[in-house]
């Protein structure tokens, strides 16, 4: 079913940042990847879209250090930069919403953990609001998932990431500009 778009601004009327993130893929003993089902409650109907664990990097704060924070803040789980591997990838994606159009640098690291439950308590007001769901999904849920993953190429980073760890000459990826909107943006803008 379409959303309704009645009512959202055209993009040159919606608020544009520009940030850098961390992100995470976060993945357990059973070979499953941690995933956020988040939701644009500007439209309606209301649409949803599966995410990794991350965040913005805080001014003086190294990718590392916020992907570490923001693992804890998003999930309880606490681990040292040690265990963390990466950067896996790095990309720059637009994401537009009904309230805002966000150009993002993102950097991807992988955790290796055994299976918990996610502890929300860490959450944003938006980020409480927003997230209705934590799954672990194997590679098979991500592929059939019916709403869309962010990354769409989150299964080759996984499988980079388990191609690195066997490699250690093997760099990360630099995955081309990608849009991924609820509400499309006017593309990419001049870093």
């Amino acid at each position: 079913m379409p959303h309704s778009t009645s009512g959202v601004p055209a993009p040159a009327n919606r608020p544009r940042v520009r940030r850098r993130t961390a992100r995470l893929l976060v993945v357990d003993e059973a070979d499953r990847v941690l995933l956020f089902r988040d939701s644009d409650l500007g439209l309606n109907p209301v649409p949803h879209w599966w995410m990794t664990p991350g965040g913005g990097v805080d001014p003086g704060e190294s990718d590392l250090e916020a992907a570490v924070r923001e693992l804890h803040e998003e999930t309880g789980l606490a681990v040292d930069a040690g265990a963390l591997f990466g950067p896996v990838a790095t990309r720059r994606v637009v994401h537009g919403y009904s309230d805002v159009i966000v150009d993002q640098d993102e950097v991807f690291f992988g955790v290796r953990t055994t299976g918990f439950a996610p502890d929300s308590s860490g959450y944003t007001e938006e980020e409480a609001a927003c997230i209705v769901a934590t799954e672990w999904l194997t590679r098979d849920d991500v592929t059939a998932a019916s709403e869309p993953v962010w990354p769409a190429e989150l299964v080759m980073l996984w499988d980079h990431w388990e191609a690195m760890t066997g490699d250690p000459g093997l760099a990360g990826l630099a995955l081309p500009d990608t849009e991924e909107s609820t509400v499309p943006s006017e593309g990419p803008q001049p870093a």
